[in-house]
């Protein structure tokens, strides 16, 4: 497998974790002009921007530890087109959250990763 076909597998495995917690999958692999976001979700009312990292074996570091400011920046600015553009109020909550993927399926899900950074 490439790296888009394994990103693709483990991302999968995320969103099936992630409807199995109850959320509502908005958007998998969003791109505008300023990057783009793995998966974004519902989760009762609050939209979240997810990011999803994988790693066989920790010789690349841990997965967690990828995303890193400039990512987070990446992220911040993908997610305010998206947010504006489909016409959340500002009451809307969100958040940033992380899923770290060690192996073949054992998931960490950090919510509230990070705060928005522009």
């Amino acid at each position: 497998m490439n790296k888009k076909e394994i990103g693709n597998k483990y991302e999968t495995l995320a969103i099936n974790y992630l409807v199995s917690k109850g959320y509502t999958i908005l958007e998998h692999n969003y791109r505008n002009k300023m990057g783009e976001i793995d998966i974004l979700a519902m989760d009762r009312d609050t939209i979240v921007a997810i990011e999803v990292k994988y790693r066989n074996d920790m010789s690349y570091g841990d997965p967690l530890e990828a995303v890193t400011l400039a990512k987070q920046r990446r992220i911040s600015r993908t997610f305010l087109v998206y947010y504006s553009a489909h016409g959340y109020s500002d009451n809307t909550p969100c958040r940033f959250d992380v899923i770290g993927i060690y192996g073949t399926d054992n998931i960490v899900h950090i919510e509230n990763a990070f705060e928005f950074v522009y």
